[in-house]
């Protein structure tokens, strides 16, 4: 499970470590999980590839790569120690965790905020952690987590390969599989201080008019500090909740009348913007391929915001629609009514319904057994004859035949290879691996 998370799943596969491996073959594959059952308890690192990516205050940091093995051995680490740590970390961290997602957040910040909790009454104070993964202390680390002597071995040398020579006892490499659990790790328990929602290291604390916000402070500093991180000062804000704040690339704002509002925020929409101007405005390709690339960019921005409040001119995305319609009209000489069908597929509709999503209950984890709960949860992210397909299969894939409630993309496969018969039982849900694998071993018959 780990190969084959790290070699046909996770969305960095095709990218290479210090090896310049970017994807295995079956043998290969085979071959790795061989070296993985002999090697696992005394493995030892290579380096790690460095990639500098920029941020939005012009620094960079260092986003460090592992080679192939290196991730499929942090990744089965990762599911030994991911489990027990799930038992105990709090409801209100939804970063990187499995069954838990921003759209979370977004829900837990309206029922703090709501006007039916006097959200306009209180305060919001925004957190930023200086190079939270640069600066985790190895020792504090170590002392946290759950797991054999062995597995804590591998760890340490894990962090060890990836250091930063200034500061040889702390940080995380990120872009490690198991970089992501270490950083909960190290900051579970900051949710106890006061009433605050994290996201990774990103979190906001709400206040009532009543609350001490410099004592609040004192004593996340504090918290920090016995993990070698520190407050970024430049980026620690304490605003009105009527003033408003951008969390996960949304911004809120309780309004006068106590309702609160939640939109796509600036640098959000901006982000997304360029990127729609890129595709429209290039022309190494045409209007029917625009439409195509198009198509996946604004289903993808429209369904991470489709529980926000998406009306009016900016957000109903009509200007860029409208230009759109005019260069695929100038480009191919098509008649309005082509232009028409290109335009519906380049910006396909999305059903929003602001605040409606569903919060994950209480601290539940999909490792608590429940699987009816876990299974239902997950099958709102499909409808049609696919939802249909998973209620027939037991949420089962129909041809590896195991559970579909991992991170997986879950598609619908014609058995019979003709895309136009819809009859019930030529329709089957499967893992999009499993997809993949069924077309590309029709192709070698």
């Amino acid at each position: 499970m780990a190969i084959r998370q790290v070699t046909q799943l996770n969305a960095g596969k095709k990218t290479a470590g210090v090896d310049g491996m970017k994807c295995l073959s079956f043998s290969q594959r085979l071959e790795l999980e061989k070296l993985l059952k002999d090697q696992a308890r005394a493995w030892s690192h290579s380096r790690l590839r460095s990639i500098p990516i920029p941020k939005k205050d012009g620094t960079t940091r260092m986003l460090k790569i592992p080679t192939m093995k290196d991730r499929a051995w942090q990744c089965l680490i990762k599911y030994v120690i991911e489990p027990a740590h799930e038992a105990l970390f709090h409801e209100r961290s939804y970063g990187f965790r499995p069954g838990r997602e921003t759209h979370d957040c977004q829900k837990n910040l309206y029922l703090a905020l709501r006007s039916f909790c006097h959200g306009k009454d209180k305060r919001i104070m925004e957190l930023d952690i200086e190079k939270c993964f640069d600066r985790i202390d190895h020792n504090h680390l170590m002392k946290q987590t759950i797991a054999p002597q062995c597995v804590k071995l591998g760890l340490w040398k894990c962090l060890k390969a990836g250091v930063n020579p200034e500061f040889p006892s702390q940080g995380t490499p990120q872009g490690g599989v198991v970089s992501p659990v270490l950083a909960n790790i190290a900051l579970d328990g900051i949710e106890n201080i006061h009433y605050s929602v994290r996201y990774a290291d990103d979190m906001v604390f709400r206040l009532k008019p009543g609350d001490d916000a410099d004592v609040i402070l004192q004593q996340v500093k504090e918290f920090l500090a016995h993990r070698g991180l520190n407050i970024k000062a430049s980026k620690t804000k304490l605003v009105a909740s009527t003033d408003g704040f951008d969390f996960l690339g949304w911004h809120f704002k309780a309004q006068r009348n106590g309702k609160l509002r939640c939109v796509p925020s600036v640098d959000n929409y901006q982000a997304f913007r360029q990127k729609v101007k890129h595709v429209v405005n290039n022309y190494n390709y045409g209007a029917v391929v625009k439409a195509q690339k198009l198509s996946n960019l604004v289903r993808g921005w429209r369904n991470y915001h489709r529980y926000c409040r998406l009306s009016g001119s900016r957000f109903s995305l009509y200007f860029l629609t409208h230009r759109a319609w005019k260069v695929f009209a100038k480009e191919q000489k098509l008649n309005r009514y082509q232009v028409d069908d290109l335009i519906d597929k380049a910006f396909p509709c999305v059903p929003y319904r602001e605040h409606n999503h569903v919060k994950v209950k209480g601290d539940l984890s999909p490792f608590d057994g429940d699987v009816t709960y876990w299974s239902e949860r997950n099958s709102k992210y499909y409808d049609g004859p696919l939802a249909a397909a998973l209620k027939r299969q037991q949420h089962t894939c129909g041809h590896c035949g195991l559970k579909l409630t991992g991170g997986e993309i879950v598609q619908l496969h014609h058995i019979d290879g003709n895309h136009d018969n819809w009859k019930r039982k030529n329709l089957t849900a499967v893992h999009k691996s499993c997809h993949n694998y069924i077309h590309m071993s029709k192709s070698l018959d």
